[in-house]
């Protein structure tokens, strides 16, 4: 395996009941985050999931929506977040990408929700297309993994049900 391979991922496993997943999705890229949830929602079958999908503008409004979506306790398990962001020629994508992360972050920290985050930060559109196919190194995938391993130390740690 090279360094530019994603891990091979087997199965994903998940002790308990099935989660509740929302998925906030940032469609700008459509065929890109598209992609990326079809990944995520091949992980979430292994777990037999339930999960809800809400488009918001762009990937600005991502961690808005998480934080609205944190105001109702209870109803989902986890959340994935999914988007893409293209560098362009101004530094508009610097401060996008920085205000989506550092807001997703402080919203992980501050609720100790479970979260997976799929933000690609690329700078061609070809470099997003690669991440979001049907394929390893499905970037969506990648998140909705690390999203079931969460919800799993949540559940362990009797955070979560």
């Amino acid at each position: 395996m090279s360094t530019l391979d994603s891990p091979e991922r087997g199965k994903a496993v998940l002790a308990g009941p099935a989660p509740r997943i929302l998925v906030l999705s940032a469609p700008y890229y459509r065929d890109v985050v598209d992609g990326m949830l079809r990944g995520a929602r091949d992980v979430f079958a292994d777990v037999s999931a339930t999960v809800d999908v809400t488009e918001v503008a762009g990937g600005y409004e991502l961690p808005a929506a998480l934080a609205m979506a944190l105001k109702l306790p209870g109803r989902w398990d986890g959340f994935l977040l999914l988007g893409c962001v293209v560098k362009g020629e101004t530094d508009h994508y610097t401060f996008i990408c920085d205000a989506i992360c550092h807001g997703v972050m402080d919203l992980s920290t501050r609720s100790a929700a479970a979260i997976g985050f799929g933000l690609l930060t690329v700078d061609t559109l070809d470099q997003a297309i690669a991440r979001s196919r049907d394929d390893r190194m499905n970037k969506g995938a990648e998140a909705a993994h690390a999203l079931i391993a969460q919800i799993g130390i949540a559940r362990g740690w009797g955070l979560a049900g």
